[in-house]
């Protein structure tokens, strides 16, 4: 059996370089826009999260920056809490829904398709968080294209 002579890591030890940036920080262009899109179920995953973290950057770059919540992604959107709407259950439960008020706060536009947040989620509009902009299913698409059409980065957030 080999033996492990390396003395374990301690609290404060650096694991990789953390200061090097190896690309430059770009920043946006006069009326350049961004998209982050949503079709993902809040808490199955880190992705959700991340994503509502790369929007947030997005706008601090300077990008016109909109998040669009469709099917599972109306989740992310709903208000919650308990016992009360509001009260975090356990640590992190409200990562969420602190993250889009930073996010719509610091300027960003959030949408929420209203088909998804009724038929498949049974909520109504006064379950999202005030600023989330309820939308026509149909309008799902057409943000998307608008956002095609003015060259804007488009990230998409799916998970099966």
């Amino acid at each position: 059996m080999p033996a492990v002579d390396f003395a374990p890591h301690k609290k404060g030890d650096y694991l990789v370089d953390y200061e090097e940036k190896v690309f430059p920080d770009v920043k946006a262009e006069p009326g350049e826009k961004a998209l982050v899109t949503f079709h993902t179920v809040a808490f199955e995953g880190s992705i959700g999260f991340v994503n509502l973290l790369q929007a947030t950057r997005l706008l601090r770059k300077g990008f016109e920056t909109s998040i669009l919540l469709y099917g599972p992604g109306v989740t992310l959107g709903v208000q919650r809490g308990f016992p009360k709407l509001g009260d975090e259950a356990f640590p992190g439960e409200q990562n969420f829904n602190n993250q889009l008020v930073k996010f719509m706060e610091e300027g960003g536009k959030a949408y929420a398709c209203r088909f998804a947040l009724q038929a498949l989620y049974g909520h109504g509009e006064p379950s999202l968080i005030p600023g989330i902009r309820p939308i026509h299913p149909l309008d799902v698409l057409d943000l998307i294209l608008l956002h095609r059409r003015d060259n804007a980065f488009i990230l998409d957030t799916w998970t099966v």
